[in-house]
């Protein structure tokens, strides 16, 4: 949330000032609390050090940061918005490669379905098989080929269950299809590669230092509200005008997509460019991966044909799958073992590897056990199951999930959107007051329009000082994108405050 407020609305000793409900009231009150800030800040470190000065300054921060800040929001709210509607999509646009035209009595096996794709298919060699999630949905035999692995993507042909007819082929990222993965492309660097995930990581740094002080400055005011209601913090106010129902919409809105909006910017900063290398450090120390699935045979197997995914090898059983086992077979393995519903089931990578099955269900309750099957015996020779994650690996796999909207399905589709047009009404709403706060307009009296006075931070106890220097380093530390933008919106504001003062100088000179 942002609060461009002028100094008359900061810079009470004692807090933010209480809003009086309109007419003379407001103006008295206005114009005392800017004439004593005014008089705080020019009085520099010769005044009265104080917690006052938490709050000019806080303000002025919320300001500045809003007004610069707020266009990369805004295009992450709409990207991010467009990507919460990617199950609906999908099956829009490829309901006649993901769905079967009619659901039969019996399913053919996994290996003939395999063959068949294999047939309408021969480039590149099979990576994994995804078995229907349910009965309307095609069976997806995943290719590895080698001129789509450079790019990370992979080949999908998609086979009815029931009569063993290719549906189609398409080339997905990780199990998105393409639409979803444009989508995704656009939301994460608008298509612009590296350089462009510097734009959503600054959202993201940004989002959480707004939201939080939008709340600290929206409470504090509410709560020194003379004669006011605290319902009013969850609620707009009644009979409330101008600036100050803009204000008021802009701050309710946040109040309520507030615990959302910081759910996404902590997810959203796990996979950043910078701020996610920090985390990655973090779990590294912490030892919050998940445990590493053991694939390997010890020796190898002898009678296993040589299998990898380049198509290097040639494979010794039907569709280009390894000697050994069937699919169907170590599926019923993988099952009587305790991994039920959706699964992706992984070839070997060679003749020292295992069969890979894994359950993929991100619904909560998730369903994400994994194991590794000898190719020959059918044994498990490893497992991993999500019990045995550490929490913070757990926490950010669900709030990954949570982020892209599959953990709770359509009702989590629902609360981002919500999240997505709140953000995006919020932005609207602080740009609307500083609108309506522009010095230009010939109604308003005062320093309206502008940023709290400058320099309030020398009035800060030096105990706050000593804290809150050596903090401020580290988050800036922490998120180098907040960190650097942080230093350019103090220099930026040092130069204004030069140009001011020699302006000031200009005008003192006699003639």
């Amino acid at each position: 949330m942002r609060n461009p407020s002028g100094p008359s609305r900061a810079g009470s000793p004692d807090g933010p000032p209480p809003s009086t409900p309109s007419g003379e009231a407001a103006s008295t009150a206005s114009t005392a609390v800017a004439a004593e800030t005014a008089q705080a800040g020019n009085s520099g470190t010769a005044g009265r050090r104080s917690r006052s000065g938490w709050w000019p300054l806080l303000t002025r921060l919320h300001f500045y940061a809003g007004v610069l800040v707020a266009p990369f929001l805004l295009v992450a709210a709409l990207t991010g918005l467009a990507y919460t509607a990617v199950p609906q999509l999908d099956q829009l646009v490829y309901g006649e490669q993901l769905r079967v035209e009619k659901v039969g009595d019996t399913a053919k096996p996994l290996t003939e379905q395999i063959a068949a794709a294999r047939e309408a298919h021969p480039e590149g060699s099979i990576a994994s098989v995804v078995p229907p999630e349910a009965p309307g949905h095609t069976t997806k035999v995943v290719l590895s080929v080698p001129e789509l692995a450079e790019q990370d993507k992979q080949r999908t042909v998609y086979v009815d269950p029931y009569t063993g007819e290719v549906r189609g082929a398409l080339t997905t990222w990780f199990g998105s299809t393409p639409l979803a993965t444009w989508l995704d492309d656009l939301h994460r660097h608008l298509h612009l590669g590296e350089t462009g995930r510097l734009y959503s990581e600054l959202a993201a740094s940004w989002l959480w230092v707004l939201v939080l002080g939008g709340l600290l400055m929206w409470f504090g005011r509410r709560r020194t509200y003379a004669g006011g209601s605290k319902r009013h913090t969850l609620l707009l106010a009644r009979g409330a005008r101008g600036v100050r129902r803009s204000r008021g919409l802009h701050a309710v809105t946040g109040v309520w997509i507030s615990l959302g909006l910081l759910v996404l910017s902590a997810t959203g900063l796990t996979w950043s460019a910078y701020a996610g290398e920090r985390f990655t450090e973090l779990r590294t120390a912490l030892s919050a991966y998940a445990p590493e699935l053991d694939t390997s045979l010890s020796g190898g197997s002898k009678g296993t044909s040589g299998h990898d995914h380049s198509g290097g090898h040639e494979a010794a059983a039907p569709g280009g799958l390894p000697a050994g086992l069937t699919v169907d077979q170590v599926l019923a393995k993988a099952r009587a073992a305790g991994l039920d519903g959706p699964v992706e089931i992984t070839t070997p990578a060679d003749d020292r590897s295992t069969w890979t099955v894994a359950q993929t269900d991100g619904l909560w309750p998730v369903r994400m056990d994994q194991a590794a099957l000898d190719p020959h015996s059918g044994e498990v020779s490893a497992r991993v199951d999500w019990a045995d994650h550490p929490v913070l690996a757990k926490l950010s796999t669900l709030g990954v999930r949570a982020h892209m909207g599959t953990l709770f399905g359509l009702a989590n589709q629902i609360v981002l959107a919500v999240v997505a047009l709140g953000l995006t009404v919020g932005i609207v709403l602080g740009y609307r007051m500083w609108w309506q706060r522009r010095p230009t307009r010939g109604d308003r009296r005062g320093p309206v329009g502008r940023a709290p006075e400058r320099g309030t931070w020398r009035l800060l106890p030096w105990p706050a000082l000593a804290v809150g220097v050596p903090l401020v380093i580290a988050v800036g530390w922490a998120f180098p994108l907040l960190g650097c933008s942080l230093l350019a919106f103090l220099a930026f504001d040092a130069l204004l405050g030069l140009i001011h003062r020699r302006r000031a100088d200009r005008t003192d000179v006699p003639a």
